[in-house]
């Protein structure tokens, strides 16, 4: 006899547009949401930021079993982290928090919202050179992003986006959303430039640049290195030339050493001359001293002129623009450049240039549009919020991190990921990126939005009993002040 075999019970999800079926105890496809007792639940706790932790003080766990029913709503903001998506986004967003500030009322608006029009901007310090200006920067073989421009000591990146996450194969949709979200989570990524270097990013942490971890960022450019330390060489080293891929300078040549009265020595760079000492192009972009392709510095020095100056025994000094390299040189009696130790007296200035370098740093900042039908779950008349946002009115938060909104139409803001909890975005597999979002607004003006008043409910109720999707809430400290309205 053929056993029958019993269909397993599904229910389905409705928190994103692909619309899961899931069976009892399992998660969907976004490992966001499950199946418990033949109801949909977060599978992640509302995360509350505490500022009284922060401040060292009592610490409350806001998990229900746990909490003592005390609060003050001025230390605590209900961030979107855990609280469920409006989509589809005819309803209210999952959670309307209404809590007193400084005697006033205000409603945080709080909902995990879908984002295809996303992606982030990374700011890599490095003095190495990664890639071309626009050269396309690969995950796992699939484009997902490009380089941009260098500032001053970082690289920048520029990843994602709605062309990367929809708009090619499949497997480009599906990588670059796998790279967003473990950037975003602070994650480490390894990230491949074409025609250029294998750098290891995350978020707070140094790069990694074909296997080199960065140390230091420079501390300016070869000129401006002159401009701020050509006194702590006058009187010990006959010339001084700091190295660097964008800006090298020379002493006796710049400004700086013209107002300290430094003499000619006859030295020649190989480059662009651009103003009085100050040259371009000494060497091609690289990996190399001060971001060329140079090992050897000599190399971008031409032939020394007597009649300006050169004479045997003259004493070079050659440094990078971080202080990681160093070379000190005596021109022999054909106007040579003989590599010597570097003095004693001279090593406090190499030594200062390195201690003005700030420790070299990953920065992620998540960057997306938060317009469409999410602004629905906020407002009946979703312009006005829009309105509202871009004449600050309205702040805007990401995990409880300040958003910078960018000037014009449209709701376009960027955050710094280290400044939201742990594990604060998700994803669904459209592919798109789920990101916490906050909109805090005084209770009056919230009203005056069209909002939806009738579904306000205040922070001690929303720690009892929770919301659509559980009522599993969990307190953590702020990275940083979360300041109000």
């Amino acid at each position: 006899m053929v056993e029958k075999r019993v269909r397993e019970e599904k229910i389905r999800c409705d928190a994103c547009p692909v619309m899961c079926y899931i069976a009892e105890g399992k998660i969907g496809a976004c490992d966001r949401y499950a199946n418990e007792g033949g109801r949909i639940v977060r599978c992640d706790p509302l995360t509350v930021l505490d500022k009284t932790i922060a401040q060292g003080k009592e610490v409350r766990p806001f998990l229900k079993n746990e909490w003592d029913g005390k609060l003050s709503s001025d230390d605590l903001f209900v961030t979107a982290v855990g609280s469920g998506t409006t989509y589809p986004d005819y309803k209210p967003a999952p959670f309307l928090v209404s809590r007193e500030v400084d005697g006033a009322d205000f409603v945080t608006v709080v909902t995990e919202a879908i984002f295809s029009y996303c992606g982030v901007k990374i700011k890599i310090d490095t003095d190495r050179h990664l890639g071309h200006e626009g050269a396309v920067v690969r995950h796992q073989g699939e484009a997902v992003g490009l380089m941009v421009t260098s500032e001053y000591g970082s690289q920048m990146m520029s990843l994602g986006g709605v062309d990367h996450l929809t708009g090619g194969s499949k497997a480009e949709g599906r990588v670059t959303c796998d790279a967003l979200l473990r950037l975003l989570n602070r994650e480490a990524v390894e990230l491949n430039v074409d025609e250029g270097a294998c750098v290891v990013v995350q978020a707070g942490q140094a790069p990694i640049v074909d296997g080199h971890r960065e140390e230091r960022m420079r501390v300016g450019c070869g000129s401006a290195t002159i401009g701020m330390f050509a006194s702590q060489w006058q009187g010990l080293v006959d010339e001084v030339v700091v190295v660097d891929d964008h800006i090298t300078g020379v002493v006796s040549e710049h400004q700086a050493g013209k107002v300290l009265g430094w003499p000619d020595t006859g030295i020649r760079i190989k480059g662009r001359r651009s103003t009085p000492g100050r040259y371009f192009q000494v060497a091609e972009p690289g990996l190399g001293w001060g971001g060329t392709d140079i090992q050897d510095p000599l190399t971008i020095l031409g032939d020394w002129l007597p009649k300006k100056g050169a004479k045997p025994g003259l004493s070079l000094l050659m440094v990078s623009t971080t202080g990681e390299q160093f070379g000190y040189y005596v021109l022999d009696d054909d106007l040579v450049p003989q590599p010597h130790p570097l003095p004693e007296v001279l090593k406090p200035s190499v030594d200062l240039i390195a201690e003005n370098c700030e420790p070299a740093l990953c920065t992620v900042l998540f960057m997306g549009g938060a317009g469409g039908s999410l602004r629905s779950g906020v407002t009946r008349n979703p312009v006005k919020l829009t309105r509202s946002v871009q004449e600050r009115g309205t702040r805007v938060t990401v995990g409880g991190a300040e958003a910078y909104v960018w000037p014009g139409g449209g709701i376009t803001l960027m955050a710094d990921v280290t400044q939201m909890p742990d594990n604060a975005f998700g994803y669904v597999p459209t592919p798109a990126i789920v990101a916490p979002l906050e909109f805090t607004v005084s209770r009056a003006d919230y009203v005056a939005l069209g909002g939806h008043d009738d579904a306000v409910r205040d922070v001690r109720d929303v720690l009892e009993h929770g919301g659509e999707y559980g009522d599993q809430v969990r307190a953590v400290a702020p990275m940083s002040p979360v300041a109000e309205s």
